[in-house]
């Protein structure tokens, strides 16, 4: 990261250059509109990239948030069944919620920054937010009026009183409000700090995004072993502490670098153009389709430095009737300004607009395939507590910490891919990165289908050592030990690990490239909306296949030897096969922003 020095100071020189930038998108701008010379206004100050200046605050607040949230959340399924006494169905019915519900959020969180706070604004009051669920959560752990007593193996579990679970979901009420602002606008706030407009910016804003994942997966892989070693073999309420203190130092980091920030101003909701383009192209439905779309239709010159124009597309064409003059009373004196938007819409908004359905089945093939990713914090983990977690005589893995195969992978291919394979694959493919965004997305899809495989595979030999071997112990709740070891689960975690390293990283940059740029709060939202889809999918599918196979041999089971988790896992598989399929057939039909007819 050391390296983006020069690449920093090509950023200021060429923002010394740039006379004329949309000042309104800009806290400290003026009030222009036109860069043109007759323009009324004055000409308005270039904008000042820091670039990689400002990543330190930008990257070491996501990293110490990364460490709180994630180390919070990682063990969150042992802490409701062995500290709160839940059943195992209900602890992972309640967290695929409570994941479905933190990944929706930001669509919330995009849509109130993009529209009326900023990112900025919204990161500041998602950071702070995060910090008093964490408090919160600790104080559950912490003070023993706050959850249920402690009992043995064995014994009848007290359950926790309503007092409790109230205090236990205003922690995660307020983390919700952290994730909706965080996670939609710290990627794309520190794309911002980057000028697009030079080509040292636009390599920055590309390797950005890989080392932002990087240190995301390195704070995920310190989370995974660490945190939870702590709060598994000493004690929650220091195990929890460690991350509420960890989210303070990030929350003192992001205000630390306040002054370095480029900060974009919102320009009210982006979703009143996509109304817009809907509303003008139902009320002149009945109009014939323009013969001539660039002598037809409403393109007006194009100002925004900000903004890129679009050319016109022949997809969705029953919405170039959005940008159609009707009446020569629809234009404004000038023939620049529609007299009502809501009527006559320009090229550039319906194009917009196209870009936005363009994206949608792309998009929904991510809802599928995270219902194979939140496995590994389900019953993956579920799993690990019914195998033998030793490592040498005496120290047991804990169960959660397992998921730390998948980061380690992540972080391993990161670093690789972007700076060892990444220049070979040029030569071949002839693209700037390699693979493209499309297709690194399908070989993610195709990976988690083989993960899944593989935990079928593996779960099917553990419960078969299970019946037929002795036991090694219990667990807690009184399922048996199985004696094959838990590191037979280290390859499909890995292919998870990489799966996601291929899918996540190259989705949110999809949408980030391909959304239009007074959307991109919306843009890293979308990922974390299929996470959230993803979640109610899995919490639906466990419900649906636990009620289902409830009448004869469960295969979900609170003790997993009796069911038959392997056959829930080829399911999940089969589900998968179909996603790929899906997900070619949408990739063969998309056409990237910007693309010609």
């Amino acid at each position: 990261m050391r390296s983006g020095g020069g690449g920093e100071r090509e950023d200021e020189e060429a923002a010394h250059k740039l006379k004329s930038m949309d000042v309104n998108k800009l806290e400290k701008g003026g009030n222009g509109s036109s860069s043109d010379e007759d323009s009324p206004h004055p000409p308005r100050p270039a904008v000042k990239y820091h670039g990689w200046r400002a990543m330190p605050f930008i990257i070491g607040n996501e990293t110490f948030e990364k460490l709180g949230t994630l180390g919070t959340s990682a063990n969150l399924l042992v802490y409701l069944t062995q500290v709160f006494h839940m059943q195992s169905v209900d602890a992972a019915t309640l967290l695929n919620g409570l994941n479905g519900t933190s990944s929706l959020a930001p669509i919330v969180g995009a849509f109130l920054s993009d529209a009326y706070l900023g990112r900025y604004l919204a990161l500041a009051i998602a950071t702070v937010a995060s910090l008093i669920g964490m408090f919160f959560l600790t104080l559950t752990a912490g003070a023993d009026s706050l959850h249920p007593p402690d009992c043995g193996v064995g014994e009848v579990c007290q359950k926790a009183t309503s007092y409790q679970f109230a205090v236990l979901f205003i922690a995660f009420v307020f983390m919700v409000i952290g994730s909706a602002g965080i996670r939609p606008c710290s990627m794309p706030f520190g794309a911002d700090q980057f000028d697009p407009h030079t080509e040292s910016g636009k390599r920055g804003i590309n390797s950005f995004f890989n080392w932002y994942y990087f240190t995301f997966t390195s704070a995920m892989l310190v989370s995974a072993t660490v945190i939870i070693y702590v709060q598994s073999n000493v004690n929650w309420a220091l195990g929890l502490g460690i991350p509420t203190a960890l989210m303070f130092l990030a929350s003192v980091l992001f205000f630390a670098g306040t002054r370095l920030y480029v900060r974009v101003v919102p320009e009210g909701s982006p979703f009143t153009t996509v109304v817009q383009v809907f509303s003008a192209a139902i009320a002149k439905r009945s109009l014939k389709q323009p013969k001539d779309p660039k002598q037809d239709l409403f393109d007006p010159p194009h100002t925004s430095a900000i903004v890129t124009k679009l050319a016109h597309t022949d997809q969705f064409r029953c919405l170039d009737k959005a940008a159609m003059v009707a009446s020569p009373d629809e234009v404004r004196p000038g023939g620049e300004v529609a007299a009502n938007p809501w009527r006559l819409c320009t090229v550039q908004q319906v194009e917009e607009v196209k870009c936005l359905i363009r994206i949608v089945p792309v998009w929904s093939t991510g809802i599928i395939y995270y219902v194979a990713v939140v496995q590994q914090s389900t019953y993956v983990v579920f799993s690990a507590l019914q195998s033998d977690r030793r490592l040498g005589s005496s120290f047991h893995v804990p169960a959660a910490s397992f998921t730390v195969f998948a980061m380690l992978a992540q972080t391993l291919w990161i670093p690789l891919y972007d700076r060892i394979l990444v220049p070979r694959l040029r030569k071949v493919t002839g693209k700037d990165e390699g693979f493209t965004l499309l297709q690194r997305q399908g070989i993610g899809i195709a990976l988690s289908t083989v993960a899944m495989v593989i935990s079928a595979v593996v779960e099917d030999r553990r419960r078969g050592i299970a019946l037929n071997q002795p036991n090694i112990g219990k667990t807690q709740t009184g399922g048996g030990i199985s004696a094959m070891s838990s590191f037979w689960m280290v390859p499909q975690l890995m292919i998870l690990g990489l799966s996601e390293a291929f899918n996540l990283i190259s989705q949110i940059e999809f949408y980030y490239k391909e959304i239009p740029e007074h959307m991109r709060s919306v843009a890293g939202a979308l990922a974390f909306c299929n996470l959230a889809l993803g979640n109610y999918l899995s919490g639906f599918l466990t419900t649906i296949v636990n009620k289902t196979t409830a009448g004869g041999q469960n295969w979900l089971a609170q003790d997993l030897n009796q069911g038959r988790l392997d056959l829930f896992y080829w399911t999940i598989a089969g589900i998968g096969v179909f996603n790929f399929v899906y997900f070619i057939i949408c990739a063969r039909w998309y056409r990237f922003k910007g693309a010609s007819n």
